[in-house]
C-alpha cells in the first residue's frame, strides 16, 4: 500500500507539471507552431514533461491533496505554462511585426500572403522560418526547457503569481517585442522613406514622366536585394535577443 500510495503521489506531481509544459508547449516557438501535428506537440510535451518532473517533482507536496486543491493547480499551472510560453512565442511575433513592416515599406505585402498556414507577407515568412531554424540549431530549445525548469522558482506550483506582477511583465515584453521588430524593419523604412522622397524629387522635375511605372519595379527589385543583403543581420540580432532573453527570462518581474 505504501508503494502504490507512492505511485498515487508521483502520478499526480506528473499530471501538475505536465499542465504547466502542455501549456507551455502550445505556444513555443518551433513545437507550438500551427505546422506542427497536434499528436507530435503530445508526444513532446509527454517528453519535456518526463525530463522536467525529476527536477521540479521533489518540490511539489501533494500527498494527501483534496480535489478542491487539484483543481486549483489544474487553473495555475496552465496560466503559468501559457504565461512562459507566450513571452518565447512574442519573439517569433517580433519577426512577424518586422516582415509586415518590411513588406509594406517595399510594397511586397501581397507576394505570398496567404501561402503560410499563418497568412503574412511572404517576407515574414521567411525571417519566420530562418528564425526558427536557427532557434533549434543554436540550441536554445533547450534553454526553453531550462526556462521551465526556472519558472517553478518564480511561479510556485498551486500559487497564482499577482495579475498586477503578471500583467507588468506582459506588457513589458510586448513592448520589447514590438520595439524588435520595428528595429528589424528599421533598413526597410529607411530606404522606402529615401525612395519615396526621390520619386517626389523626380516627379516634380519631370511632371510627364509616369513615375509610379518606373518607382514600382525599382521598389519590388530593391527590396528584395535589402532583404538579401540584411536577412542574416536580422535574424542574428533577433537570436542575440532571445538568448538574452533566456539568460535573465524574469528581470525581476514578476
Amino acid at each position: 500500500m505504501a508503494a502504490l500510495g507512492l505511485s498515487e503521489v508521483q502520478l499526480l506531481s506528473a499530471g501538475v507539471v505536465f499542465l504547466r509544459v502542455g501549456a507551455a508547449v502550445a505556444v513555443l516557438p518551433v513545437v507550438g507552431e500551427r505546422v506542427v501535428p497536434m499528436r507530435v506537440r503530445l508526444v513532446l510535451a509527454l517528453a519535456m514533461t518526463a525530463a522536467i518532473l525529476p527536477i521540479v517533482g521533489s518540490g511539489l507536496d501533494l500527498s494527501g491533496a483534496t480535489p478542491a486543491q487539484m483543481v486549483i493547480y489544474l487553473g495555475t499551472e496552465v496560466i503559468h505554462g501559457l504565461a512562459v510560453g507566450m513571452m518565447l512565442r512574442l519573439f517569433v511575433i517580433a519577426l512577424q511585426v518586422a516582415g509586415s513592416i518590411a513588406a509594406q515599406s517595399t510594397s511586397l505585402s501581397q507576394l505570398f500572403g496567404g501561402a503560410a498556414v499563418e497568412p503574412q507577407p511572404a517576407i515574414g515568412h521567411v525571417l519566420v522560418t530562418g528564425g526558427l531554424a536557427l532557434f533549434v540549431t543554436f540550441g536554445l530549445h533547450v534553454r526553453a526547457v531550462e526556462f521551465l525548469v526556472l519558472s517553478y522558482d518564480v511561479l510556485p506550483a498551486g500559487t497564482l503569481a499577482p495579475a498586477s506582477d503578471l500583467a507588468q511583465w506582459g506588457v513589458t515584453r510586448i513592448g520589447h517585442a514590438f520595439a524588435l521588430g520595428f528595429s528589424l524593419a528599421t533598413p526597410f523604412v529607411v530606404a522606402s522613406l529615401i525612395y519615396n522622397i526621390a520619386l517626389g524629387a523626380i516627379n516634380r522635375a519631370m511632371p510627364q514622366l509616369m513615375v509610379s511605372f518606373v518607382g514600382a519595379p525599382a521598389i519590388t527589385a530593391g527590396g528584395l536585394i535589402l532583404l538579401a543583403l540584411s536577412a542574416p543581420i536580422m535574424i542574428s540580432v533577433w537570436l542575440g535577443a532571445v538568448s538574452g532573453f533566456l539568460v535573465n527570462p524574469f528581470g525581476g518581474s514578476p
